[in-house]
């Protein structure tokens, strides 16, 4: 049974070979809602969201449940039920089939000596049929395109079945209309199944279609979280990002918009 989501990362202190990349971080992704971060490349997302899934070690700081447990003492396979993560990148097996690659996600539920997952096909049927890759459930992962591959392993992080589903621009090597397809089911799993998800995105108007609450990082520290009506600021955008954001509110759709523009690209009026 999934146990429901929630995660709170407090002060982290990140750093690779002993350079700091995050200092001071503090992020709480709550059960039902989409938190998105936000940031310029090397402003600390993906650290931060590893740092989240356990995979990478934290200098200073604690990683807790809702409950108050800390992340660090469950077993790798207790916290495997409870928070998974799509990296940008992970290995392609060689001829393994779709169907096998998403059952990989049931791995912490499932004993070293015999099959006892009696969830198992049920969730791994589930997961592909919402990231469209049950017709190609007998084919060879490795001889999908990037795009059909990135759906394949979100498959095998929704058959995982955590309360807290992390997300490193997930939206990369897709087409639109499977970028949006995954911000959508981004949306559902929140929405219709109480999951706490966290993605990193780069496309600043995806983030405000789709996250609850938007963290803004800004060389390796938090320098704002909440709505993104509250976050998407034009000044603190451009400051953050290098270059000329405009914010805007669309007054029919109340939708909001970041136009970030250049020497070559003009404001609209």
């Amino acid at each position: 049974m999934r146990v429901d989501g929630g995660l709170l990362g407090q002060d982290l202190h990140l750093g690779y070979h002993g350079k700091p990349v995050v200092q001071g971080a503090s992020l709480r992704i709550e059960a039902g809602e989409v938190t998105a971060l936000i940031g310029p490349n090397g402003s600390g997302k993906s650290t931060l969201l590893r740092a989240l899934a356990r995979l990478h070690h934290a200098d200073k700081g604690a990683i807790s449940f809702p409950d108050g447990g800390s992340a660090f003492d469950l077993s790798a396979k207790d916290f495997a039920r409870r928070v998974t993560l799509l990296t940008q990148s992970r290995p392609t097996p060689s001829g393994v089939s779709v169907r096998d690659v998403v059952g990989y996600g049931r791995h912490p539920y499932r004993s070293r000596w015999r099959d006892d997952d009696h969830d198992g096909q049920r969730a791994i049927d589930h997961a592909m049929d919402v990231t469209g890759v049950a017709a190609m459930a007998e084919r060879a992962v490795d001889e999908l395109s990037g795009g059909e591959l990135q759906r394949v392993w979100l498959a095998t992080c929704i058959a995982q079945d955590t309360g807290v589903l992390l997300l490193d621009e997930p939206t990369t090597f897709l087409d639109l209309r499977y970028q949006i397809e995954i911000l959508d089911l981004m949306r559902d799993l929140a929405d219709d199944h109480h999951v706490a998800v966290g993605v990193v995105l780069h496309d600043l108007n995806q983030a405000a279609a789709v996250a609850d609450r938007v963290a803004l990082l800004d060389r390796g520290k938090v320098r704002a979280t909440g709505t993104p009506a509250e976050v998407f600021d034009s000044i603190a955008l451009t400051e953050t990002y290098g270059i000329q954001i405009d914010v805007r509110t669309d007054v029919h759709t109340g939708r909001l918009t970041a136009e970030p523009f250049g020497r070559h690209l003009q404001r609209l009026a």
